[in-house]
């Protein structure tokens, strides 16, 4: 098995609706994450790390702010003369449906066909984990699986948007799949990524299009449940899925453990990200740091616990942040009191200011504010 026989595909707007304040000018991959992440890193990077050497991007609005960071895929290695990294803009409305997967897929009905891969790996960009594809596509030619979804057991997270329940037999087989049930305490859900062979998507694809149905679940999956040999694989590592404010500052916070950390960025599977030159971190005189991340290029003058601090920030004397998610070159000025407070890119907050949140209901501040 070669990990090149697998062509990947993003969703980098999948689920935007679910958190409106940093997908307003910005599409969910590009999310800022973990003080010098986006969100499309971590499955980006997966599939790189599974050997797949071509990825397309698929994207519908609100995506300057991702090719900016995604480039030519040089972070990815993913700059080639062959193959390589594909950003993949609308092309046209199949149907009036927003943001529904099979309408995007139909629309790059000429990507896929060119395609030399056998398989398919699909996911979006709203699930954090460091995941190996290898291991998937080994379980899916084992089990002779048309198609192998990536499940996970557990507790379905709170605001998870339509999320899908599966029956798993001993053998690994999918007997049922019901769509937002109302179902209480752990279970097997989806964790929106799927292994498929090449053609047989492009099959379903074109005959959704032309019954004129569109919901990639229901339509696609749900209704060949019975015709095709539908397998699960379950995940059993860190998963973090952003789907609120809420899940989105506490999945930055989660950082803080040690296991955390050391699960999602595993050194023998890296976490690829935009690479900026910058200093190192300074701290001035009486400033006070304690389990927090900083990464480079930050001034802190203050003091700063339990927080994240993206690249640039700059912490003024007497500032005390705590419990804080600070993201690029926002500027904290002197004798500020932070606390449970998420600042997007490039605000400042004046001398003296206090905001203070609470951890299930964060303060936001969006991009370039002065407060």
């Amino acid at each position: 098995m070669r990990g090149n026989n697998m062509l990947g595909i993003l969703f980098s707007n999948s689920h935007d609706d679910k958190l409106r304040e940093l997908t307003e000018i910005r599409a969910m991959g590009s999310v800022p994450f973990g003080g010098r992440y986006r969100m499309i890193d971590f499955p980006l990077s997966n599939m790189v790390n599974s050997g797949i050497n071509k990825v397309g991007v698929i994207t519908k609005y609100n995506y300057q702010s991702l090719m900016d960071h995604l480039g030519s895929g040089k972070a990815w290695d993913l700059s080639r003369k062959r193959e390589g990294l594909f950003m993949l803009p609308p092309f046209g409305n199949v149907s009036s449906m927003q943001n529904s997967r099979v309408e995007s897929l139909a629309s790059i009905e000429n990507f896929l066909k060119n395609s030399k891969e056998e398989f398919v790996v699909l996911s979006d960009c709203d699930t954090i984990c460091n995941i190996d594809y290898t291991e998937v596509m080994a379980y899916h030619l084992d089990k002779g699986a048309d198609v192998t979804v990536i499940y996970r057991y557990g507790d379905i997270p709170q605001g998870f948007s339509n999320p899908t329940v599966y029956t798993v037999d001993p053998e690994g087989r999918i007997r049922d799949m019901v769509i937002s049930p109302n179902t209480e305490g752990p279970c097997n859900y989806g964790m929106t990524m799927c292994l498929i062979r090449r053609e047989l998507l492009m099959q379903l694809v074109a005959d959704c299009v032309s019954r004129n149905l569109y919901n990639f679940k229901r339509d696609l999956l749900q209704r060949h449940l019975r015709d095709f040999k539908f397998y699960g694989y379950e995940f059993t590592g860190v998963v973090k899925t952003i789907c609120s404010m809420n899940s989105y500052f506490e999945a930055n916070m989660s950082l803080m453990l040690p296991k955390i950390r050391s699960e999602l960025f595993n050194p023998e599977r890296p976490i690829y990200t935009k690479v900026r030159d910058d200093m190192p971190a300074r701290y001035g005189l009486g400033s006070s740091v304690s389990n927090s991340i900083i990464a480079d290029g930050c001034v802190v003058e203050g003091t700063v616990e339990n927080c994240v601090l993206f690249r640039g920030v700059k912490v003024g004397k007497g500032t005390r942040l705590e419990n804080c998610v600070i993201m690029q070159d926002s500027v904290i000025e002197g004798g500020c009191r932070l606390s449970h407070v998420v600042v997007d890119k490039d605000v400042i907050i004046r001398e003296d200011r206090s905001l203070m949140g609470f951890q299930s209901y964060p303060v936001y501040i969006s991009k370039g504010s002065v407060v």
